[in-house]
């Protein structure tokens, strides 16, 4: 299958290949391998595999049927919305808020990546985004020195990690509450920039590593739940 094939529109991307590493990223977030979600949007396993790995415009038939596949918007796929907020979405049909259990807390919170360390600073409370890595039982990131995440240094601190699909209106956040302590072990960090990271998206001088201790883990997350049946 080729982007001429089917005829129509085209779908094109604001920047070439950004629909391939976003389809490739929503097939990994489903844990689906190439194939799999191929067969799913009824497209040739090997013009996926171009699609993920090329710049290519595509037809937005296909495009329509990869959101399907992957469960998830053509807009997602065509990166719309990345310059606002999420969650500007209508809520779903039915929608249930739950607690969630502290594993499953943790199983949201290991994969890593970007949340938010909120403290308290002189001119007031403050919450700013760093990337994080989960590492024994703590939550690890790494700042300049002199930097507002680095004064949550000996303070009690808040940090928070959400995961929202606008497509389907549903997600969740886990909330850690602890100590934020820096490491100062040359040992620890070294074997940190080894295998552990996390390397800052800003980039730049970032050599303070600060721990944060969890006294409390909670959680919570939106569900669609199936309607009662008619009575």
């Amino acid at each position: 299958m080729s982007t001429k094939d089917a005829g129509g529109a085209m779908a094109r991307p604001g920047h070439p290949g950004d629909v391939g590493r976003r389809v490739a990223h929503r097939r990994d977030q489903l844990g689906l391998t190439r194939e799999q979600a191929a067969s799913r949007a009824r497209m040739d396993p090997g013009f996926l595999e171009y699609l993920e790995s090329q710049p290519a415009a595509i037809q937005l038939d296909a495009l329509t049927a990869l959101a399907g596949a992957l469960e998830t918007s053509v807009g997602y796929l065509l990166g719309g919305g990345l310059d606002v907020p999420p969650g500007r979405a209508g809520p779903t049909a039915h929608p249930m808020l739950a607690e969630l259990a502290t594993r499953e807390c943790w199983a949201k919170l290991s994969p890593g990546g970007i949340g938010r360390v909120a403290l308290s600073t002189p001119d007031g409370p403050l919450a700013l985004p760093v990337n994080y890595r989960v590492l024994d039982g703590t939550v690890l990131y790494r700042t300049a020195a002199g930097s507002v995440p680095a004064r949550a240094t000996g303070h009690r601190v808040a940090f928070e990690v959400d995961q929202l699909d606008d497509a389907l209106s549903v997600g969740g956040s886990v909330l850690v509450t602890g100590t934020a302590e820096e490491v100062t072990d040359p040992e620890a960090i070294q074997w940190f920039e080894k295998h552990a990271g996390p390397h800052p998206w800003a980039g730049g001088q970032r050599d303070t590593w600060i721990r944060i201790k969890p006294t409390a883990v909670t959680g919570r997350a939106i569900r669609t739940v199936d309607p009662p049946p008619p009575e």
